[in-house]
């Protein structure tokens, strides 16, 4: 285990952390879970960065890590739909896990045609993470009918998370793109 390893391996603990402090009855409860997943998100970034610094890069972490990202924006997602009961919300969850798991499946049968380099991260794919995680935060911390929520976070939460949803699909469509050469309908 290396350092941007075990920053990973937390991030997958704080999931089931994250969820259970988001149920707590209490006014705090959103702005706590909220903060421990920005903490979540912050790790996605700094692992990665440590992994290319220190050189600590391993086909573990390659795994875990997306694996770890993944989990927690869905667990989040799931709860966020369950709580809000949104149409406007649940239709962007359903396109943002539905994404990752169609990119998911793509790159790993990409990998298995040795062309898992023509559907690398993408600097939009980067850009539509920040976006969610950016949404999920704004919406954990807007539990309904808390004065952040009465003030417009809501607001700016379920916006944040229609742009990511638009990201989303661009970022597939990009990814499809580079994979299109090598799929046959046969």
């Amino acid at each position: 285990m290396n350092i941007p390893n075990i920053l990973t391996s937390a991030r997958i603990l704080m999931i089931p952390v994250c969820v259970a402090v988001y149920y707590i009855p209490a006014w705090w409860a959103g702005l706590l879970a909220s903060a421990i997943f920005i903490v979540a998100a912050i790790t996605d970034w700094l692992d990665g960065y440590l992994a290319r610094k220190l050189d600590q890069s391993t086909p573990f972490g390659a795994f875990l890590d997306p694996v770890a990202d993944k989990l927690i924006v869905a667990a989040a997602l799931v709860v966020l739909v369950e709580t809000h009961a949104s149409f406007w919300l649940t239709i962007p969850a359903i396109i943002i896990i539905g994404r990752e798991i169609v990119i998911s499946a793509l790159r790993e049968w990409m990998a298995e045609l040795g062309k898992r380099a023509s559907v690398a991260v993408s600097m939009i794919g980067k850009v539509k993470t920040a976006m969610q995680m950016a949404a999920i935060a704004v919406l954990l911390a807007a539990i309904p009918g808390s004065w952040l929520a009465d003030i417009g976070l809501y607001g700016l939460g379920l916006l944040l998370l229609q742009v990511s949803a638009v990201l989303t699909l661009w970022s597939m469509f990009v990814y499809l793109r580079a994979a299109w050469p090598e799929i046959h309908w046969s």
